[in-house]
């Protein structure tokens, strides 16, 4: 098993920043990529970011440019730095883990953590 526990949350305005953090513990060698993910009221999940263990980086179109995902593998923390926050940012955000044991995939989460971009 992993535990995720993220930090960061909270309420900013149109334009403002925020910094997410996640730590990783438990079975963190088999961790192969890690990412958020977030939803909205009303909405499905959906992928932000990933980083993998190559540090190989994804976005989801509508955070490119403003949002950058980053791994301290030393401190099993991943982090998401997100600029120019806009209104239809606000949503919960899931922290995620990917793990392969014995060739078998499992999906880890966070509790999640409350972003509201709002003036």
């Amino acid at each position: 098993q992993v535990q995720l526990v993220e930090a960061g949350g909270g309420l900013v305005q149109p334009g403002g920043s925020l910094r997410l953090s996640c730590e990783s513990s438990g079975r963190i060698f088999s961790i192969y990529a890690m990412g958020w993910y977030r939803q909205a009221p009303g909405k499905e999940r959906e992928l932000v970011a990933t980083v993998d263990n190559s540090r190989n980086t994804n976005y989801a179109d509508s955070v490119k440019g403003r949002f950058t995902i980053s791994r301290d593998n030393a401190k099993n923390m991943v982090y998401l730095q997100m600029n120019s926050l806009k209104p239809e940012d606000t949503a919960v955000y899931y922290c995620n883990a990917k793990g392969l044991i014995d060739l078998t995939k499992y999906d880890y989460w966070g509790q999640g953590t409350q972003v509201t971009v709002s003036s």
